[in-house]
């Protein structure tokens, strides 16, 4: 069942929705990956993600 939502959440949450779908359709006409959030866990999507053992930018400033 699909939560109720008022009038006004229920228009920011298709605000977000659809500003979410525009950037990843924009990564991807790009040719860029993006990270979202899948089964608790942050994943790639799209091509050439950074390789898993490349340090990233909060390991490198946690330094």
């Amino acid at each position: 069942m699909k939560p109720q939502y008022d009038e006004d959440t229920r228009k920011a949450l298709e605000s977000l929705r659809s500003s979410v779908a525009k950037a990843l359709d924009r990564k991807r006409r790009l040719g860029q990956y993006a990270v979202v959030w899948k089964d608790g866990k942050s994943v790639y999507i799209g091509p050439n993600p950074p390789d898993s053992k490349e340090p990233t930018r909060s390991a490198t400033e946690r330094r």
